[in-house]
């Protein structure tokens, strides 16, 4: 059997794999014959799930979101730098700055104006079809807040959650980031363009919306959600940087006090009763369920902060992953008794009624990306605050040791994550392949197949234990 870094860096190949094919995917083809539609995916889509599903049972994820999407091209990034992916990789990131900024030009209502579209879904999907007022609002920046869109570049006249807005600020972020760390794409004249226009509209679409509720990234609540501020608060910092550098001194002033804003508003999301930071702001059509959420994790990872508050050493976002952890150890069968060696699988929140409402492959490596991150921080000599918030993190971590800090309090931190690696690896087929989820109960996979989001959770968790097992 490989030992943990032999199969880790396979997985990681593998992921990288199949994270690409979901990328330029023009070779597949998805009919919906309910709805009157054929998707052949243009160049630089992104598909949530390159596998064709109807609901029968695994869900129909074959569109092109703009969080998915930017979340797995900022994970190619990541391959790429890490040796997982070759150039292939660049080619596939032109192709996705170019696709995303035809999207910009989107239409509800020329799209009415040219489809009939009705006329072509059979009358039992005619209840799913999203109202004609509410296509003919999709001009201008409405487009970015439309959640998805068909692979072939066209608008999903389907219901969903709508609007969200953390898809375009996540998409400014990843970027930003390849501009910054591939430096010879700077000379890219063309690229370079195209990648303005997008994160520009991206920045000012943010700044814009940042104030206003959103659904949520489980696309299931309007409100104000921890995650959609965090990122949005990191576009618009990251974004400021960009805007100044380029002589938009007065855009990139806003942007600052945008993020400023935001990042105040982000204290509230902190109750002292509950001991965690909540997943969104309660109104009286939330259910106090959903306060405890993955979607923190999954914010501090993505905005990637590298200190302070919402960062990994952050004791408040520290508390929250211990209870999720704690949550999670108690509810799922599948992390009783389960060997010493092994960390919690994880899933979304309590009671989860999605699928099987088990544990996901992004969820539980986000807890383990958590705990690499935290060691490069530490070997970094930043220091593990002691605080009452943090106290039970801190037991869990490494109790009396964990006082020792420095190398010591990395090398605990590393464990932990290696712990919930190896749990991933116990639930992974010997294919490599992994779903959305995996039973709470059996383990068996569950929900949406290869699905590209999981690998690219996996390709950043494997990046950051890397970094943090073998520091530069």
């Amino acid at each position: 059997m490989p030992t943990l870094d032999e199969w880790i860096d396979a997985e990681a190949r593998y992921a990288t794999g199949a994270m690409l094919r979901a990328i330029s995917a023009t070779h597949l083809v998805m009919d919906r014959p309910g709805f009157g539609q054929r998707v052949i995916p243009r160049p630089g889509s992104v598909l949530a799930s390159p596998v064709v599903a109807h609901y029968d049972p695994d869900p129909d994820y074959f569109f092109h979101w703009y969080r998915d999407s930017a979340l797995v091209i900022d994970a190619l990034r990541v391959a790429l730098t890490m040796g997982y992916a070759d150039s292939t990789a660049v080619e596939r990131f032109r192709e996705f700055v170019r696709f995303s900024r035809s999207l910009l030009s989107l239409s509800g209502p020329e799209f009415l104006r040219r489809s009939d579209f009705r006329a072509a879904v059979q009358p039992a999907f005619l209840q799913y079809l999203r109202p004609d007022a509410e296509i003919a609002a999709l001009s201008g920046d409405a487009v970015l807040a439309d959640v998805r869109v068909n692979a072939d570049g066209t608008l999903d006249f389907t219901r969903w959650g709508r609007p969200q807005t953390d898809g375009p600020a996540l998409r400014a972020i990843a970027l930003l980031r390849w501009r910054r760390e591939l430096k010879d794409l700077q000379h890219d004249v063309p690229l370079q363009s195209a990648l303005a226009e997008v994160v520009s509209a991206d920045l000012a679409f943010t700044l814009a919306r940042a104030q206003k509720p959103s659904n949520d990234v489980w696309e299931e609540e309007s409100g104000y959600h921890y995650y959609t501020q965090l990122v949005q608060a990191e576009a618009l910092l990251q974004g400021g940087l960009w805007l100044e550098e380029s002589g938009q001194n007065a855009r990139a002033e806003a942007c600052r006090l945008g993020a400023a804003e935001v990042l105040s508003r982000l204290d509230w999301f902190w109750s002292d009763a509950q001991g965690f930071y909540r997943s969104r702001m309660a109104t009286e059509s939330t259910s106090a369920a959903k306060d405890l959420d993955i979607a923190v994790v999954l914010a501090v990872l993505h905005a990637a902060r590298s200190g302070g508050p919402h960062s990994m050493l952050d004791p408040k976002a520290q508390a929250t992953l211990t209870a999720l952890e704690e949550l999670f150890d108690r509810t799922y069968a599948i992390n009783r008794g389960r060997p010493q060696d092994r960390g919690a699988a994880m899933g979304r929140y309590a009671n989860d009624h999605y699928y099987s409402g088990g544990a996901w492959y992004l969820a539980t490596l986000a807890a383990a990306e958590f705990y690499f991150s935290l060691a490069r921080a530490l070997r970094r000599r930043e220091a593990l605050a002691v605080t009452a918030e943090n106290s039970r993190f801190r037991e869990r971590l490494g109790g009396a040791a964990a006082a020792s800090g420095g190398e010591a309090l990395a090398r605990l931190a590393i464990e932990r994550g290696d712990a919930i690696m190896r749990t991933v690896r116990a639930f992974t087929p010997t294919s490599g392949a992994l779903s959305e989820q995996f039973d709470q109960t059996t383990g068996e996979q569950t929900s949406a197949k290869h699905l590209s989001w999981s690998y690219a959770a996996f390709i950043t968790a494997a990046a950051q234990r890397a970094k943090a097992c073998c520091p530069t």
